[in-house]
């Protein structure tokens, strides 16, 4: 998603003693990459500018320990190969350490020469996925009360069999699984004392009873809370839900430049590529495809039969994109200049359920902002992606290509 996290610091969920001097080797086959040759770690005046370019965007979190003066960064995995490089002679960055931290979480630690404070904390993916960190000298003062700070709610990753569970199909009904972005340790794009994730969810929840009261839907939520749900966790949400359609919720913002309206996403051809092969490295192999036994099968194999399931998937997604489209516009409601992109989102990496992302608006502007707290704006747009998801779903239905016919 391109999505910017702004100014961020949150508590760690363990006792740091086993976690700052004794990082284990890196060990783990990561969700995004660290970029070295983009990224570095530089004094700048007083304090210290880093920049982390990264493969794609990830959860992420940071915060300040004490004795010595550290910055702790969690992000749920990134391969930290080669970020010794990018510390380019800092006097305030004196060492650096990486590890898994948790399973499915990956930690850079710095130790710094003396208290200092975050002056910016961003992740955006206007061009590439950046994550950008200033620090400045602080009070000793300033300092312990920063690493003093409690343990935030939502840390614990619920169990996927605490989530959603699989619904019997209903005969005759579309099964559409609603992905609200971000939750609990990753609150998404912040702004005004709003979250992303607060206001997607609330959406999310709308739209669902809005394809209920239509009679031709079940619906699945990848969350019904605040709480954190791994990326990887939610396709499998949907894939255990033998979904028709999964459609992932966001609201953007930016730190640079203006943008409004909504935006649908699609995964670009490149990531599929990418995807596929990092899929039959990483997942289970009864978790790929559906129906498809793929636990006898080499990686080439499986990535073969992922690109053929793309291969019949991705003329589903332009229609859907086509039928979400012309349903937005025709409710009259603002679209971004750009309506359909592509990239490389890891929730629309699944390759045989149709899958979108839609970027409700930018809660960097303050029109998009006013229309997400707007009850009746949001009432227009889920009508709107209603009759979307209603259109694309008898088209395929017609074309033979969903296995269901609607009421």
């Amino acid at each position: 998603m391109k999505w910017l996290v702004s100014v961020l610091v949150l508590a760690l969920g363990l006792p740091f003693a086993v976690a700052a001097q004794d990082l284990p080797a890196q060990d783990l086959s990561a969700l995004a990459r660290l970029e070295p040759e983009q990224s570095y770690i530089r004094d700048a005046g007083q304090g210290v500018e880093i920049r982390f370019s990264l493969s794609q965007p990830v959860p992420w979190r940071v915060r300040f320990r004490a004795d010595p003066p550290r910055l702790v960064l969690d992000v749920r995995e990134v391969d930290w190969t080669g970020v010794a490089s990018v510390l380019q002679g800092s006097d305030h960055v004196t060492a650096l350490r990486a590890g898994v931290f948790r399973p499915g979480w990956s930690r850079l630690v710095m130790e710094l020469s003396g208290p200092m404070a975050l002056s910016l904390a961003e992740m955006s993916t206007q061009n590439d996925t950046k994550l950008a960190l200033r620090l400045d000298p602080t009070s000793p003062e300033a300092f312990a009360a920063a690493a003093a700070q409690p343990e935030l709610p939502g840390w614990g990753m619920p169990n996927v069999t605490d989530l959603a569970k699989p619904p019997a199909r209903i005969p005759g009904r579309w099964i559409v699984v609603l992905d609200p972005g971000h939750g609990g340790i990753d609150p998404g794009a912040e702004r005004d004392g709003q979250t992303e994730a607060d206001l997607v969810l609330r959406f999310a929840r709308e739209f669902k009873e809005v394809l209920l009261r239509d009679g031709r839907f079940q619906v699945v939520m990848t969350r019904d809370d605040d709480y954190f749900v791994p990326l990887e966790t939610r396709i499998s949400i949907a894939r255990a839900a033998s979904a028709d359609l999964f459609l992932s919720l966001h609201a953007d913002a930016l730190s640079e430049g203006e943008a409004v309206g909504v935006t649908l996403y699609s995964l670009s051809d490149e990531a599929s590529d990418a995807a596929s092969a990092a899929l039959a490295e990483r997942h289970d192999r009864d978790d790929l495809l559906s129906g498809v036994d793929l636990t006898a099968q080499d990686d080439l194999v499986a990535k073969v039969l992922m690109d053929m399931a793309r291969t019949e998937t991705g003329p589903k997604i332009d229609r859907l994109a086509t039928a979400l489209e012309g349903a937005i516009k025709e409710a009259g409601l603002l679209m971004h200049r750009r309506p359909h992109q592509v990239g490389g989102f890891s929730v629309l990496k699944s390759p045989d359920i149709p899958s979108m992302l839609i970027e409700l608006g930018f809660m960097s502007s303050a029109a998009d902002m006013a229309r997400l707290n707007d009850a009746g704006w949001r009432a227009t747009m889920a009508e709107a992606l209603r009759k979307g998801v209603v259109a694309w779903a008898e088209g395929e239905a017609a074309l033979g290509s969903l296995g269901v016919s609607g009421n």
